[in-house]
C-alpha cells in the first residue's frame, strides 16, 4: 500500500488535559517545536477552555505566542464555547493565534452535560455562534465526541452522528473529527461509519480520533484507513482522556500512540511525512516532560524495520 496520510499530534492538548500536574509553559513550547521538527503538519497545541475547569491550559495564549511558525504546519486550539473563540481571535489579532480551531459537540445528551455542562441543543447554538465569530479567519474542525458509544448511555445511533457531521458541513467546517472517546469502536463499526460519511460527503476530510481504552485503537485506525480515511489524530505515548477534573470512563483512557501508529503505517508503506528518528526523540522528550514511561509499545521495542529510517 502506498499512500499519504496526515497525522495530527495531540499530546499537548488532548494528552495533557488528563494530567493532574501542570506542565510548564516552556516545556510545552519546546515539545511543540520538537513535533514540528519531526514532520507533523497539524499539531494540537492547546485549548481555550476555562482554567477553572481545565487548568492545564491556563497558559494557552503564552504557548501559542511562544511557538515558531513553520511553513506548512498548522497549530490547532480547542474552543468549547464562544468566549473561547473570542480569546482565539484576540490572539490572532496579536499575531500569535492558532491556524485551526476545534469546535465541540457530543453525540449523546449525557456526555454533553458532563463534558460541556450544557444540553445538545444549547451546544449547537453555541457552535453556530462560534462559527459566526470566527468569520472565516481560521480553518474550522468540527468534533463529534462519543461518536461510537457513550460511557453513560451506551449505544450511540450512527444516524445521529451522521446528522451531526452534516450539520458541521452546512456550517462550513473544513474537516470533521469522529471521536471514539472511551475506546468502544470496533473495526466493523468504524468501516461502516466512514464509508457512510464518504457516500454522504465525498471529499470531506473526516478525521479519526481513537482512544485505546480497550486496546483496539490501532486496529480501528487501520480499519479507517482501509475505508478511505487519510486524517488521523494520535498522541505520543498514548496519553490523554477526559480533563482531570471531569471524570468518566475507566482504565487507560489515552489516545492511540503516535509511535505505534506511525510505525505500523510506515511498515505498510503508508507515507506519514514523519521522520522516525525525530519521532523517537520526541517520544523520549514527552516521557521526560511527564517524568514517567508512557504507553507506546514501539518506544520500548523500536520502530519496525523497513525501507524507512529505523531506530
Amino acid at each position: 500500500m502506498t499512500d499519504m496520510v496526515t497525522v495530527c499530534e495531540c499530546f499537548a492538548r488532548d494528552g495533557l488535559q488528563h494530567e493532574p500536574t501542570f506542565v510548564p509553559t516552556t516545556t510545552k513550547i519546546d515539545l511543540l517545536e520538537t513535533f514540528a521538527s519531526a514532520g507533523f503538519r497539524r499539531i494540537e497545541a492547546t485549548s481555550y477552555s476555562h482554567p477553572k475547569w481545565v487548568p492545564a491550559f491556563a497558559d494557552a495564549s503564552e504557548v501559542l505566542g511562544g511557538v515558531t511558525r513553520h511553513p506548512g504546519v498548522a497549530f490547532k486550539a480547542t474552543c468549547p464555547n464562544p468566549r473561547a473563540v473570542e480569546r482565539a481571535l484576540a490572539d490572532l489579532d496579536r499575531g500569535v493565534g492558532a491556524e485551526e480551531l476545534s469546535l465541540l459537540i457530543s453525540a449523546s445528551e449525557s456526555h454533553t452535560e458532563k463534558n460541556l455542562r450544557t444540553s445538545r441543543v444549547r451546544q449547537w447554538q453555541r457552535v453556530e455562534e462560534m462559527v459566526t465569530l470566527a468569520n472565516g479567519r481560521f480553518r474550522l474542525v468540527g468534533v463529534v465526541s462519543v461518536a461510537f458509544g457513550c460511557p453513560f448511555e451506551g449505544h450511540v445511533d450512527p444516524g445521529r452522528v451522521a446528522e451531526d457531521v452534516a450539520r458541521f458541513v452546512d456550517l462550513g467546517a473544513d474537516a470533521v473529527t469522529l471521536g471514539d472517546t472511551t475506546g468502544v469502536a470496533t473495526p466493523p463499526t468504524v468501516t461502516a461509519l466512514f464509508k457512510r460519511l464518504e457516500r454522504a460527503h465525498p471529499g470531506l476530510a473526516v478525521v479519526s480520533h481513537f482512544h485505546n481504552t480497550r486496546g483496539t485503537a490501532v486496529a480501528n485506525a487501520v480499519a479507517a484507513l482501509e475505508a478511505g480515511c487519510r486524517h488521523f489524530d494520535s498522541a505520543i505515548g498514548g496519553v490523554g482522556g477526559h480533563p482531570s477534573k471531569i471524570g468518566y470512563g475507566a482504565g487507560l483512557t489515552g489516545n492511540v500512540c503516535t509511535e505505534d501508529l506511525v510505525s505500523l503505517f510506515s511498515a505498510m508503506g503508508v507515507d506519514t511525512g514523519i521522520d522516525l528518528d525525530a519521532l523517537a526523540a520526541a517520544s523520549r522528550a514527552c516521557e521526560e516532560a511527564l517524568g514517567r514511561p508512557l504507553h507506546s509499545m514501539v518506544a520500548r521495542a523500536g520502530f519496525h524495520r523497513s525501507a524507512a529510517t529505523t531506530v
